[in-house]
């Protein structure tokens, strides 16, 4: 089999920590392509060995509409760098934070095809209490949902399930959300058990914190401008599993391979900025769910425009997506070509 080429992608906007420099040097030693986007408040001298950094000036410089359109000071520049990674022939694509560590495992050779307990037709399920026993939940559940248990993993069947996106967890400080911190204690951390699908007719909400991404599912890394900042990867995650049904994909959920030390945030204006997924995210997924939509994976970048159309109709993202989404469609049919 030939050796696939992977690369992995970040945003920041703080000089070189820790955690990009134990990333950077993993890359390095690994054959690993990492690329930094920058933002306004990036430093511009920012310099590190075994990263490519793109700060704002280079990346209007790139031949992409994304580049042209999306808006700075924002997370969904990442877009930019997942086009730098396909354009550069990626084949499997990894994403995380300028705050997540790697633990050794994270640099294992990873697999589409993994033989994981699989959950079908089960709603909103709490990925997270596969691996823990605590009172936790990933940010974007439901919050009617934080207390219903998820079907038993004994009861689940254990098989091969192709899964082009794979959710990695994060010890120490996970992704929960603004709620969850406020009220309760961190850190935490997970169990090392087998992975688990989500499948058709399943939701778990997924992040962009320790994700893997394999080529056929490229187009499904769009991550929305002009929506809410913390519902950003949140409500990319609901697009891409309703549109990996389409293609007969899982969502895999693994034992973590990183951890993180977070850096400040206020929680107040998290959750603010977190409001409208408490409010809307099942709404989102019932009406998603309720989409007639072709199947198979050539029709994804067209069921994208659908699925977009129906969330600006909602009155969750703006009519700007539009044109963003347009680019991002032009500029990966050219790259995918």
């Amino acid at each position: 089999m030939m050796e696939q080429k992977m690369a992995l992608v970040i945003t920041s906007i703080n000089a070189p920590n820790e955690a990009l420099r134990q990333l950077a040097s993993g890359c390095q030693e690994q054959g690993i392509r990492m690329i930094v986007m920058g933002d306004r408040k990036s430093p511009a001298d920012f310099q590190l060995d075994g990263c490519e950094f793109y700060g704002l000036e280079a990346q209007k410089r790139l031949d992409l509409e994304t580049a042209r359109l999306s808006p700075e000071g924002h997370y969904a520049r990442k877009n930019i760098g997942y086009l730098l990674a396909i354009q550069g022939g990626a084949d499997i694509l990894i994403e995380t934070d300028d705050d997540n560590l790697p633990y050794p495992s994270f640099w294992q050779a990873r697999q589409r095809l993994v033989e994981s307990r699989q959950v079908e037709e089960a709603g909103w399920v709490n990925g997270y209490r596969y691996f823990t026993d605590a009172n936790i939940w990933p940010r974007g559940l439901p919050l009617d949902r934080i207390q219903h248990a998820p079907p038993a993993r004994e009861s689940l069947p254990s098989r091969m399930v192709d899964c082009p996106i794979q959710q990695g967890l994060a010890d120490k400080n996970p992704d929960v959300d603004a709620l969850y911190r406020l009220i309760l204690t961190l850190p935490q951390s997970f169990r090392q058990d087998q992975p688990v699908a989500f499948s058709r007719g399943s939701w778990s909400p997924f992040n962009s914190q320790n994700t893997t991404w394999f080529r056929d599912a490229f187009p499904l890394l769009y991550l929305p401008a002009h929506c809410s900042f913390r519902m950003t990867d949140i409500w990319r995650g609901f697009v891409a599993q309703r549109l990996a049904w389409c293609s007969g994909w899982s969502l895999l959920f693994h034992a973590a391979t990183m951890w993180q030390d977070r850096n400040e945030h206020n929680l107040m204006r998290d959750f603010e900025e977190e409001i409208p997924g408490y409010r809307h995210n099942d709404r989102i997924a019932q009406s998603l769910a309720q989409l007639d939509l072709p199947e198979g994976p050539e029709n994804q970048l067209d069921n994208l425009r659908v699925v977009y159309d129906k969330l600006v109709t909602m009155g969750l993202v703006g009519s700007e997506e539009i044109v963003l989404l347009k680019a991002w469609q032009h500029d990966l049919r050219r790259l995918l070509a």
